[in-house]
């Protein structure tokens, strides 16, 4: 007599709709959770940035006082180092340093100031930050400390 075996296997349909929507939202949760981490990753680089931008432009206008004696005038501004001055002091050593002025991460032109606010002796690069309105607490200065 031959005993039929009555256990049979059981055979897997796959996931059922609830598995699947459990499944969904955590994979929506630890997405949200990077997308939100990423966001303030890109506002710190836009800092660095502007910090690499100071250290950058900064050069550049100690260039320049080395090759004519003095920083531009806050009249003649950034614009003196990619583009000869035609105003007083006019710089009689003038190379240009930069092909072209960077704008902030923002996308605004950088600010300068000599004498600078903090420190009259040197110069200031400002940048408006991402209110791009001078004078508020997330503008960012070459002499705030860093």
């Amino acid at each position: 007599m031959k005993v039929r075996n009555t256990l049979r296997p059981r055979v897997s349909r796959g996931f059922t709709l609830l598995e699947m929507v459990i499944v969904l939202g955590i994979i929506a949760l630890i997405l949200g959770g990077a997308i939100s981490m990423m966001g303030k990753i890109g506002e710190g680089a836009k800092v660095q940035r502007v910090r690499g931008d100071f250290s950058s432009i900064g050069s550049a206008l100690k260039m320049y006082k080395v090759n004519n004696g003095v920083y531009p005038s806050q009249q003649q501004g950034l614009r003196a180092l990619v583009e000869k001055p035609s105003s007083q002091p006019v710089p009689r050593g003038w190379t240009k340093l930069m092909d072209d002025m960077p704008k902030d991460p923002w996308g605004s032109d950088y600010g300068y100031k000599f004498p600078g606010r903090k420190d009259p002796t040197e110069f200031e690069l400002i940048s408006m930050g991402p209110d791009m309105q001078e004078g508020g607490d997330n503008d960012y200065s070459s002499q705030d400390p860093k």
